[in-house]
């Protein structure tokens, strides 16, 4: 490995908290000059995510509501406030060193901006209107989260960028704090409307004209490698040293009735 080089691996769908635990492998390994800079790209099973900045209310249903639709719920220790992550959303975990937190949020925004303006969407950081405002906006629709943990000057977490995800789950919270949010996603700005899951295979080139994750995974990981100034190098889960890695116990969070 050189120091020019960011990995990127692919990984599929996995659970979240598989996800936590792989994260934290990767990390370990990082941490002790095992390996380099590198960026897990991937999708989740329905969940929504409580960030360290998370308050009350912005659940405004009882936990059995959330379960009786299939999304579970977990805190964690990332930043930012409560999310929802589902099949058809692109989720991208940079495990790489962090001397500048601002830094690295800004330069993950520019990533997807220019990932997305790819797709002929013209998207915006919108930053300094405040922490809640982290993340990637086309016009004043989100379309990108981003939250983040540094250990040790490692990174964990990332971002979450809508492609051809349904986006009714997030008019079930306070998504990101902003009680009055409008998401969107890659197919929603491409005029197709609210695609499920179900509806396509997300491997699929493109679905109804929009990019399916599979070829919009290509673009970002293009696209967050330029932003870095790196080369990079597609590599296998075993190369990382990932085999199957087991959920730690259960984070799931109350919901207040």
């Amino acid at each position: 490995m050189t120091r020019d080089e960011l990995w990127v691996c692919h990984l599929g769908t996995v659970p979240y908290l598989d996800a936590v635990a792989l994260q934290e492998q990767v990390r370990e390994q990082r941490q002790a000059g095992k390996l380099p800079d590198t960026l897990l790209l991937l999708e989740h099973p329905p969940i929504y995510t409580l960030g360290r900045r998370s308050a009350e209310g912005e659940l405004p249903f009882p936990e059995d509501f959330y379960r009786a639709k299939g999304i579970d719920l977990v805190a964690t220790d990332r930043g930012g406030r409560v999310t929802y992550h589902g099949p058809g959303q692109l989720v991208g975990y940079p495990i790489m060193g962090v001397t500048d937190i601002g830094s690295h949020l800004r330069t993950m925004e520019a990533a997807i901006v220019s990932a997305l303006g790819d797709e002929g969407i013209q998207a915006r950081s919108r930053s300094d209107e405040g922490p809640d405002y982290t993340g990637v906006w086309v016009g004043p629709r989100k379309i990108a989260s981003i939250g983040v943990h540094v250990s040790r000057g490692i990174s964990t977490h990332g971002f979450a960028v809508n492609v051809v995800n349904d986006l009714n789950p997030f008019s079930w919270v306070i998504a990101c704090g902003l009680p009055d949010v409008a998401m969107t996603s890659v197919a929603r700005e491409l005029g197709v409307s609210n695609p499920r899951h179900a509806d396509y295979d997300s491997a699929a080139p493109a679905v109804n004209g929009a990019p399916g994750v599979a070829c919009f995974r290509k673009r970002m990981a293009h696209a967050f490698c330029e932003a870095h100034g790196r080369r990079q190098r597609l590599v296998s889960p075993q190369r990382l040293g990932i085999d199957a890695p087991l959920a730690p116990p259960s984070r799931r969070v109350a919901v207040p009735a």
